[in-house]
């Protein structure tokens, strides 16, 4: 059977144990398997147990495709996270915990750890600057005080506008990529530092007229479009970017409901990914490439919810 191009082959292929294993072989090793603490190509394979055993004495010799991926340690099988995985990759508006669940007849509970280490796969790879014509803007993310039950907008409505959201910055290069994060606060400091952290100096810049942004035309050239006169100015205008957040709001309002602001920048990187990769890749290569992803990428329980300091932290 050929490599899986749609969700149904991707089910079909991944039901045989032996494909999900050539598969993710043929990714972490393209030139053949290597023992992953030692980097020994002088390794054998047992077929009963799948497993592999590197021929140097030293600690954790024997080896499974999971070891040193997101998948590490986990009971559940190769065929139920690859197909989470090509289901998160490749869904325009996401999948819930509680879908994935009853459709891998796994726990709720468990498939909320699938999505979010699968999500850290997810997380663009480049980090040279972004240049030519950027936009850039921010967003709020949070709750809407009249979708609340009066007990619980008490609590967390103190304030008007963006008080009580987080805020979120969204830099995209027209024609290349967006790459967001979340900020402390949209003051001159915060965003200036972020925009000169991604992009090239001499870069055209647009924004809207926020007060923030001004200074910017020292390094950039720097066009602003004023939203309480028009929307669009020939080039200059950020609809790219009110594009993408109107696509990550639709996902986090209309399938996960409810998203923490501690957790909120794994799905920044869920729906930058689909975002940037849209029109480039099919679902299948958009599948390929997060699995090719997969390796020095680990998120234990504890870090996921906090439990013990990480340096693993919310990108600036």
């Amino acid at each position: 059977m050929s490599e899986p191009k749609s969700l149904q082959q991707a089910i079909l292929y991944f039901s045989n144990p032996d494909n999900c294993l050539n598969y993710l072989v043929a990714r972490r090793w393209p030139n053949g398997v290597v023992c992953p603490t030692c980097g020994s190509a002088k390794v054998s394979f047992s077929e009963s147990r799948r497993i592999w055993q590197c021929g140097s004495h030293h600690a954790k010799r024997q080896f499974s495709v999971k070891v040193g991926t997101i998948f590490e340690d986990s009971p559940i099988g190769l065929d139920k996270w690859l197909a989470a995985t090509w289901m998160l990759t490749n869904c325009k508006n996401g999948i819930s915990s509680y879908e994935v669940g009853r459709a891998l007849d796994i726990t709720q509970k468990s498939a909320w750890f699938m999505l979010h280490r699968i999500r850290l796969a997810l997380q663009d790879e480049s980090f040279g600057k972004l240049n030519g014509e950027i936009e850039v803007d921010e967003t709020f993310i949070g709750g809407k005080s009249r979708n609340m039950h009066l007990s619980k907008r008490a609590l967390r409505i103190t304030g008007t506008g963006g008080k009580d959201k987080t805020p979120v910055l969204g830099i995209l290069e027209r024609g290349g990529k967006v790459r967001t994060s979340v900020i402390p606060n949209r003051r001159k400091k915060a965003l200036q530092a972020s925009v000169r952290e991604q992009v090239t100096v001499g870069s055209a810049i647009f924004t809207d007229a926020l007060q923030s942004y001004e200074g910017l035309e020292r390094e950039y050239v720097h066009q602003v479009i004023d939203h309480a006169v028009a929307y669009v100015d020939g080039k200059i205008h950020t609809n790219g970017l009110e594009n993408f957040w109107s696509l990550l709001k639709r996902g986090i309002k209309g399938t996960y409901v409810s998203v923490e602001p501690f957790h909120l920048f794994r799905y920044l990187d869920e729906q930058s990914f689909r975002y940037n990769y849209r029109k480039e890749l099919n679902d299948g290569d958009r599948f390929d490439r997060v699995v090719s992803q997969i390796v020095g990428k680990r998120l234990t329980w504890d870090k996921l919810t906090g439990k013990i300091s990480t340096s693993e932290t919310c990108p600036n």
